[in-house]
């Protein structure tokens, strides 16, 4: 089929693209650079994709059979009106448009089931305000015009060539024999899905003809603590963990925050939980997940070889090793 990825140049991106040309399938990506780097069987596009007037001249003259609508803007937000004036954009000869979405579409909460409701649109956080409403929208086009839809709503996003400082935080500092800070008593819940299992997840989505006008949860279906994700990858790099507990609040005074800069424990991984039933992704497209430990034990390869990441900041954490009172452990 022709297929055009929204935002291929990246981590999802550009796993999808490969898969899909590996498929035997055409592919175009949509993006803001003159060049893409994904080789030259890649046609290339060019558009922002929160100008409708950007996207429609960029898009004129063009027919595809799938979407793949993964791009996110995290300086302005992609709102719900940008998602649809994409969809208008494409005209009406789709046999697949698959968005993006993600767990914090929930808003919060545990053991989230599909048909569950979406963050309200007055939800205090852009993110989650606009992956709820272009949520809303997309089936509401798939209801009125048969928009051919299907979305994806997976957890935290692991593996080879991630560009957030997630996976790499932890290996950098059990490399370096460092303590780790656990917030908390580490007890607070988290979800993974492989990346290669999300692209695999995409494509059958794809295929799948029952799928559409379905939302499905993509992820491993067990939620780990923070403590086990920490242990998870000091197996990765066969190196000892040590941890050193400290309560939040005392993080949150001295400054700390979850995306940076004065970081504690990988970026955005100390968030209220919010985790998903997986079985219907089981029983409707046959996803069958990565074992955690084997999927970081990829990762960990890529990351030894690969990582790209500036050389670690320490001074804030060496702060709260000497100064914050600390959780014994278990408490």
């Amino acid at each position: 089929m022709n297929c055009l990825v929204i935002g291929g140049t990246q981590f999802i991106g550009r796993q999808l693209v490969a898969e899909l040309l590996a498929a035997g399938h055409a592919v175009t990506v949509l993006h803001r650079k003159p060049k893409h780097g994904l080789g030259r069987r890649v046609k290339n596009l060019v558009a922002d994709r929160n100008s409708a007037a950007s996207m429609k001249a960029a898009l004129a003259g063009n027919n595809f059979d799938v979407v793949f609508d993964n791009v996110y803007d995290w300086e302005r937000g992609t709102t719900s009106a940008n998602v649809e004036g994409t969809v208008r954009a494409l005209g009406g000869n789709l046999h697949r448009y698959i968005f993006m979405s993600s767990v914090a579409a929930y808003g919060d909460g545990l053991n989230h089931h599909e048909g569950d409701a979406l963050a309200p649109d007055d939800a205090p956080e852009i993110y989650v305000r606009n992956k709820a409403m272009s949520e809303r929208a997309l089936f509401r086009l798939h209801q009125r015009v048969g928009l051919p839809v299907v979305t994806l709503r997976p957890p935290f996003i692991y593996g080879p060539e991630n560009p957030i400082y997630r996976e790499a935080f932890f290996w950098d500092r059990l490399r370096a024999g460092r303590q780790i800070i656990l917030p908390g008593d580490g007890r607070r819940l988290m979800q993974f899905i492989y990346v290669k299992d999300l692209v695999k997840a995409a494509m059958k989505a794809m295929e799948e003809p029952a799928a559409v006008g379905h939302a499905f949860n993509i992820a491993n279906a067990r939620p780990l603590s923070q403590t086990e994700v920490v242990e998870a990858m000091a197996r990765a790099c066969k190196k000892p963990v040590k941890f050193t507990r400290v309560l939040r609040d005392y993080i949150a005074r001295a400054g700390g925050h979850p995306l940076g800069p004065k970081l504690y424990f990988g970026v955005y991984l100390d968030m209220p939980p919010i985790t998903q039933v997986t079985a219907k992704a089981q029983r409707m497209l046959k996803f069958k997940p990565t074992d955690f430990d084997a999927g970081l034990k990829e990762t960990y390869k890529w990351y030894v070889r690969n990582s790209k990441f500036p050389k670690p900041d320490y001074g804030f954490e060496d702060f709260l090793l000497a100064n914050a009172p600390v959780l014994p452990a278990g408490k």
